[in-house]
């Protein structure tokens, strides 16, 4: 139970693993994830290593693995996920996995290969038969419009209208013939196109374009493209040249069209065969290619798995000594001590495994190195420790804020966000991702705002459940109060003197004021939470002020109080005895002498002063500072209690006597041990002791943490540094003590914030749907709660549970942390497989 409070316990362990057994024994601890190797060769190049070759065959292998799963992705095919966790292959099965990983990747670099020049023919064919179709239909309406105009005009100019037309139906003696080309290109480029070939050609061309209706499949990309069929007529070679420039120049892909209309015809029919024996091609292709990929894709994950583990093997590998003859490898791991037994079966079982006769061999080591920080959690454990781990690491075996956490973090939350209503919906979306939680790991979401909420679902579930019990306190509904025990207050006419209120009274003036003095109107306490009459009182904020604000000052102090409690166990643990009397003790009378005061008067306030007396009660704040600057003839503020005055004047002076003791004496403390350990220190001559120094068990009561700046290398105590350490780390106390007292008064001001955010959207929104007396109002609310419920869920539950959630974290950070932890550590990261996995396949 203790190691729930503080990290585990680690030590550092020496391996020696046998050649032949190293690499299955590798693996079992990389199954079991219990031990960090230590890099033994730190000066060596990553390329001069044992093990390179291997890694690179591995990271080969995972090359040609990432190529295919691209190839699955292309092909819109699942990869099966049986959470299936296969052993890592031996590795003599590595060539086996070469080979086929190699068989199947030239596979299908053949098939894409040939599929893509498949395409293309595919496409070229597609364009032509295009080309054919246009350039023939383009032909004819021209040769009939033009024979229609000719006829009407002159009938001796049909023949030459021919040959200008078509070159097919010219004469050898026609004075006049035109060359034409015809392509496909780009549709966006067509202006440009046009454009240019007016410009170069100076007007000597003709255009005629059309739009291809389908658009045709880029062979490369595999991109949609839409294109157009264009024919251009000219005179001579040089305009030739120069239109087939310009038609490279613009991508433009030229094909050979027939002159006359029966080869246009002829070859129209051969393309169409060609077309159809290539689509059938490319079917079969595909077919196979699919067939390939479906087979791949059932085995992808596990071969994966085991490349990865593999690599990560042999990376491993490479961290260890090898010694001079050859047949053992020297790991160095740090391992919890509670796991020892495990880690040694593993061995055993890694040793079985891989053949060996020779055992290996886990041998501790003595170190003065500081070992890791591992702290075990759990799936409802883990998100509190995250939110310690990103203030830092913890130093190794000192008190893990984590448990503790657990309670104070919602808490603190909920009451800045104290509302029943939303408490309750963030419950239930908390519980949905709880019961569902092995589902939506199984679906392993990419969503990366919704994996973090995920991760965080039972932080979530706390502050939800929290929520509901500090609004149940503040009796906060959704901005409205709940009569959940009738009201405490009296209005009814007969508990007044005669004359006094009547129901016309009360009908006739919209605001009355209740006074708790006359007898009959205030019942007593109210049995649980705030009386729901203070939600239509119009002093209700004034009160609610007063309230949350006492209460923020006395969490808060209490929170701290806490924190410089634990950090006691830290100095007892670590067996720092100077911690205790010159830091922890004046530390905790300090503040309470302070800050703990000003509780019990508050407490005592609430006690001493009843509804006739109240308004006589002296303010609580001006007292306190009155007793900081030794000020009693305040005639406005009279004292709350007899012998006021020497009480508050001896818890001062107490604790201005706290900080000598922090600032001075601690330090001259530590200057003479570290004189008397120099100076006076025990010499022992065959085996007596001579000198008057202390001895070695009195040694021990000296702070190595605060003399570690004269460390094993033997650097001279810097008297000078360490004061100013002690002097900044006691002027941050006692300044702390305030500043951080002030801090926590956010928990009355986002209080309030999140009350008076609730009641303004339900004025403003709800009350407009409720207010309607007509007919459609059913609809109107229906619409108005929509917009409502919208404007709840965004507002104040994500903006205002977001707000609520960043100032807990910073309550703890800094005001509940910095008293007793330090967070220098640096965490613990063994040698896991499925840490290692995990990242892998959330994408």
């Amino acid at each position: 139970m203790g190691e729930l409070f503080r990290s585990e316990e680690m030590t550092l362990a020496q391996l020696f693993l046998q050649s032949e057994a190293a690499y299955c024994c590798v693996s079992e601890l990389g199954e079991l994830g219990m031990v960090q190797f230590r890099d033994l060769n730190p000066d060596v190049n990553v390329f001069q290593r044992k093990f390179v070759n291997e890694v690179r065959r591995c990271e080969e292998m995972d090359r040609k693995l990432r190529f295919v799963e691209k190839e699955i992705k292309k092909a819109n095919i699942p990869t099966i996920d049986t959470g299936e966790n296969p052993e890592v292959p031996f590795p003599r099965d590595m060539i086996d996995l070469e080979a086929t990983f190699e068989k199947l990747e030239n596979e299908l670099k053949e098939i894409n290969t040939n599929q893509e020049a498949l395409k293309k023919n595919f496409l070229e064919l597609t364009e032509l038969k295009h080309i054919l179709r246009r350039t023939q239909q383009f032909f004819d309406e021209v040769w009939l419009k033009n024979h229609q105009d000719i006829q009407m005009e002159d009938p001796n100019l049909l023949e030459e209208s021919s040959s200008l037309l078509d070159p097919s139906e010219a004469g050898r003696g026609a004075p006049l013939r035109l060359g034409f080309v015809a392509g496909v290109i780009n549709r966006e480029r067509i202006p440009t196109f046009e454009r240019m070939l007016w410009r170069v050609c100076r007007g000597n061309v003709f255009l005629r374009q059309t739009e291809i209706e389908d658009p045709l499949e880029d062979p490369t990309t595999g991109d949609q493209v839409h294109k157009s069929v264009f024919i251009i007529f000219f005179q001579g070679d040089q305009l030739k040249n120069r239109v087939k420039k310009i038609c490279e120049g613009f991508r433009a892909s030229l094909y050979p069209c027939p002159e006359t209309p029966q080869e246009r015809k002829e070859m129209a029919a051969g393309v169409n065969t060609r077309i159809d024996d290539l689509q059938m091609v490319l079917n079969q292709t595909e077919d196979h290619r699919q067939r390939v990929l479906q087979a791949a894709a059932k085995t992808i994950r596990v071969w994966f798995i085991k490349v990865r583990k593999m690599k990560a093997i042999y990376h491993t590998l490479n961290l260890c000594n090898i010694d001079v003859t050859q047949k053992c490898l020297i790991a160095e791991v740090w391992c919890p001590v509670s796991d020892l037994d495990s880690i040694q079966f593993a061995l055993r079982r890694g040793t079985e495994r891989s053949g060996s006769t020779v055992p290996s061999i886990l041998n501790r080591m003595q170190t003065k190195q500081t070992p890791p920080t591992y702290n075990k959690t759990n799936k409802f454990t883990s998100g509190f420790q995250n939110i310690v781990d990103a203030y830092g690491i913890g130093t190794y075996r000192e008190i893990n804020p984590a448990p503790y956490t657990i309670i104070t973090f919602p808490f603190l939350f909920a009451v800045m966000f104290g509302d029943m209503g939303h408490g309750l919906l963030m419950t239930c979306a908390a519980l949905y991702l709880v019961i569902r939680e092995t589902r939506l790991l199984a679906q392993k979401s990419d969503n990366e705002m919704f994996n973090m909420i995920f991760a965080g679902r039972y932080i979530i579930l706390l502050m939800g459940i929290f929520s509901v019990y500090t609004g149940l306190i503040y009796n906060d509904c959704f901005s409205k109060s709940l009569n959940m025990f009738g009201s405490s207050w009296s209005v009814r006419p007969m508990f007044f003197p005669k004359g006094n209120w009547t129901f016309e009274t009360l009908d006739g003036n919209s605001v009355l004021q209740l006074d708790p003095a006359v007898p009959g109107v205030f019942g007593g306490p109210y049995p649980l939470g705030i009386d729901p009459i203070w939600n239509v009182a119009t002093n209700k904020l004034t009160f609610l002020n007063s309230f949350k604000m006492k209460m923020s000052v006395v969490l808060g102090v209490i929170h701290m109080l806490f924190g410089v409690t634990l950090s006691l166990f830290n100095h007892l643990y670590f067996k720092k005895p100077l911690n205790i009397f010159l830091g922890f003790i004046p530390e905790i009378v300090f503040m309470s002498s302070l800050f703990g005061y000003l509780i019990l008067l508050i407490f005592y306030k609430w006690a001493a002063y009843d509804a006739a007396t109240s308004k006589d009660a002296p303010s609580l704040l001006i007292a306190f500072i009155n007793m900081c600057l030794f000020n009693y003839n305040d005639p406005t503020n009279k004292p709350l209690y007899r012998g006021q005055v020497g009480i508050q004047s001896l818890l001062v002076v107490i604790a201005l006597a706290c900080v000598p003791c922090m600032l001075v004496v601690k330090t001259m403390v530590l200057r003479r041990q570290y004189l008397w350990k120099k100076h006076l220190g025990t010499q022992k001559f065959g085996g007596i002791r001579v000198g008057n120094g202390p001895t070695e068990d009195e040694a021990e009561i000296i702070d190595h943490d605060q003399l570690s700046q004269h460390s094993e290398e033997g650097d001279e105590f810097n008297f000078g540094d360490m004061a100013v350490h002690q002097a900044i780390h006691t002027i941050e106390y006692c300044l702390g003590c305030i500043s951080n007292t002030a801090s926590y008064l956010r928990l009355w001001a986002l209080s309030l914030a999140h009350a008076q955010l609730s009641e303004v959207l339900w004025g403003m929104v709800m009350h407009l749907g409720l207010s309607s007396r007509s007919g459609g109002g059913f609809f109107g609310l229906s619409i108005i709660f929509s917009a409502f419920a919208t404007l709840t869920v965004c507002i104040l539950l994500i903006m205002e549970g977001l707000s609520a959630f960043l100032h807990a974290l910073r309550l703890h950070w800094v005001e509940f942390q910095n008293k007793f932890y330090t967070g220098q550590g640096f965490k613990f990261v063994p040698f896991s497989f499925e840490s290692i996995l995990e990242g892998r396949f959330d994408e």
